[in-house]
């Protein structure tokens, strides 16, 4: 069972750490989503109950279709691990809220504009919950992630993280 939660903590910790920020640009669909068109890659620190930390990165590549939704594709390479894919499809349902999927969640994720900050939300495999806070950096071209992993309402893991537009 550890093995099986350290590995979808992992899998899951480094993507969303690169899904929403807080450049909303007006003139490209009135969205968050152009912070992610292009290239983006993130760095951060995954810390799992009894575990060492871990490193983490990403590299996402995403597109905003012609409906609006953002289409992020990840590369997910873990400290000890062999590198996989991760599937984001989000769209707006209301100004400030959003909602969609991720190939690591088991369901719906839910995103909400709380101020300037996104606070994403959505279970894991084995029964976790996640909630993470992504706040958006000074120029507009970074943010920052603090991400908490919890199993029957008990703390188990932790990530934070930076992310940055490349292209």
């Amino acid at each position: 069972m550890r093995i099986a939660l350290r590995g979808a903590l992992m899998r899951m910790a480094v993507g969303a750490t690169i899904l929403i920020s807080g450049a909303v640009h007006a003139e490209r669909l009135n969205t968050a989503f152009a912070f992610f068109e292009g290239v983006t890659e993130g760095a951060g620190t995954l810390d799992v109950i009894m575990h060492k930390e871990t490193a983490t990165r990403n590299v996402g590549r995403g597109e905003i279709r012609p409906d609006g939704s953002l289409s992020l594709v990840q590369r997910i390479e873990e400290q000890r691990r062999s590198p996989h894919m991760r599937y984001w499809v989000i769209r707006q349902v209301t100004p400030g809220h959003f909602s969609g999927s991720m190939s690591d969640a088991s369901g719906p994720v839910t995103i909400d504009q709380v101020g300037s900050r996104y606070r994403f939300r959505f279970r894991i495999s084995g029964g976790m919950s996640v909630e993470q806070w992504l706040t958006p950096l000074a120029g507009g071209r970074s943010a920052s992630t603090d991400m908490i992993v919890r199993r029957f309402g008990i703390e188990v893991a932790s990530a934070r993280g930076i992310v940055r537009k490349v292209s």
